[in-house]
């Protein structure tokens, strides 16, 4: 399975109300389980604001779906003297092999909405530049 298919666990809290209406629904078949019903919701949420989604992501400069960081590319950037600005709606990822040091040297910002995935000490390295 691709990284950008994999899931992530989000908590909710909900009315009882609703609980109860959406566990109606899941007994009448029209939905599998809970979890069915709140992904197809947003599902048609985001559906319904696409056109929103899709000027921001242009606006905002962001990379859409999965971008990866590995040690190469990040050694190209500091021996050409670049740092990059990682923002990402989707899957951010720096490779196991880099070095906090390198990762400040060549990242000037992380902006990620979604999911970001580095070692511990390049996270912890990052994290005042991380919005």
């Amino acid at each position: 399975m691709a990284e950008v298919d994999k899931t992530e666990k989000i908590t909710i809290n909900i009315g009882l109300v609703d609980l109860g209406q959406i566990d109606l629904l899941v007994n009448e078949g029209f939905y599998a389980n809970r979890t069915d019903f709140i992904r197809t919701a947003i599902r048609r949420q985001l559906e319904s604001r696409a056109a929103t989604l899709d000027d921001t992501v242009a606006r905002r400069t962001l990379t859409l779906g999965v971008q990866h960081l590995s040690r190469r590319d990040l050694e190209a950037l500091r021996d050409a003297g670049q740092t990059i600005e990682l923002r990402v709606l989707g899957l951010a990822t720096v490779a196991d092999d880099v070095t906090p040091e390198l990762a400040l040297a060549t990242i000037a910002s992380v902006e990620v909405l979604g999911a970001f995935r580095a070692p511990r000490a390049v996270k912890a390295a990052l994290a005042p530049r991380t919005t």
